[in-house]
């Protein structure tokens, strides 16, 4: 295995960080006006996102808390806040009497797709049709192996 600050000087890797870099830049700038034209905070946008993917199973508040690293407080003011601007709606879990499973409303769907648009128009943009498979394998693997490395890291 190479050493992570041997990887650091690849003149390559040193490219694609930097333009991870830039890239998160630009996503928290995008995230934070689509977010806050609509009246929502970032995580609120976050949490429709997720949503979104996971319909139309639905997942439970401590999945939504996970994903979002927010404790247990934090998750139910979060889906309280969202519950009460119409954007979803809390169904019993048909699988566990005794959880209940978070659903995007008609609303929430809506905004989840505009937010989504804004995405989806800059890969669009971006990546050739030819290429769009290649850059999701690619996407999906550093997403894998930066979880692997933060498994390993919190392992107890």
């Amino acid at each position: 295995m190479t050493a992570p600050d041997e990887d650091v000087d690849d003149p390559g890797v040193a490219r694609l960080l930097e333009a991870f870099r830039v890239l998160q830049v630009q996503h928290g700038r995008v995230l934070a006006h689509e977010s806050a034209t609509r009246g929502l905070g970032t995580t609120d946008t976050r949490l429709l996102l997720h949503l979104a993917a996971a319909e139309p199973a639905g997942t439970t508040p401590k999945q939504a808390g996970e994903q979002l690293e927010l404790s247990t407080g934090a998750t139910t003011s979060l889906l309280d806040r969202l519950e009460r601007h119409g954007h979803l709606e809390r169904r019993p879990n048909p699988d566990d009497r005794r959880s209940i499973l978070v659903h995007l409303t008609p609303s929430g769907t809506a905004v989840a797709r505009e937010v989504a648009a804004t995405w989806a128009a800059a890969f669009h943009e971006a990546v050739a049709p030819a290429e769009r498979a290649g850059v999701a394998l690619a996407l999906e693997g550093v997403g894998d192996a930066l979880e692997r490395r933060h498994r390993e890291a919190t392992a107890g």
